[in-house]
């Protein structure tokens, strides 16, 4: 409670423009923010260790260069940075499949995830971001809740407090659009992808 506290301090801080306040924040955030990266490099290949230190440095630098955001609360931060995860490893998976057709793509900095994200993987996760950025035209409160749960590992409840609304509507908002995605991802990949979109723990 205290760490929490301290966070949420901080937070506010960095809003009020404290530039010393975010060299103390990652050490309160950083094991939160591996946790996070490990759910997105789950499914890959072993030897995750580089693989989440480099993405919690990427998403770090990314984070700390978005002067515009103004932080809410942890549960924001959190989610903000579960998305910039998820935009980093979208980018290097499209270099990835650009490299693979002739494309010649460069990739990106994150070198460390390059022989752990193989072609397949590449695919699946183009693919799944994608049918993600389809479904938020006519279900944006779905694609929310599946990034949320899904990349970022937040309970329903912390879902529900993040997006200002009942924790009921959030388990139907993530069983409607997990449903919808695989069906989606499935269609254009022409095979079944193990994405792994369970609930897990409540």
């Amino acid at each position: 409670m205290a760490q929490t506290e301290d966070v949420t301090r901080l937070l506010e801080a960095v809003n009020g423009g404290d530039t010393g306040a975010a060299d103390l924040l990652l050490p309160l955030v950083y094991e939160e923010l591996r946790r996070i990266a490990h759910r997105h490099m789950r499914g890959e290949r072993t030897a995750h260790t580089l693989n989440t230190t480099a993405l919690v440095h990427e998403a770090w630098i990314k984070l700390a260069d978005q002067e515009l955001t103004t932080w809410q609360n942890r549960l924001h931060f959190f989610g903000v940075a579960s998305t910039a995860m998820r935009r980093i490893l979208i980018n290097h998976a499209r270099d990835r499949t650009a490299a693979k057709r002739g494309g010649g793509a460069p990739h990106v900095s994150l070198d460390e995830v390059e022989p752990f994200l193989g072609e397949r993987e590449a695919e699946e996760l183009v693919a799944l971001d994608e049918a993600l950025d389809r479904l938020a035209t006519f279900n944006p409160r779905g694609a929310a809740v599946v990034t949320h749960r899904f990349f970022g590992g937040l309970k329903h409840r912390e879902i529900a407090e993040l997006l200002g609304t009942s924790e009921v509507t959030v388990r139907r908002s993530w069983t409607v659009a997990k449903s919808w995605l695989r069906k989606e991802v499935r269609r254009r990949l022409g095979f079944d992808p193990e994405l792994r979109l369970t609930s897990g723990s409540s």
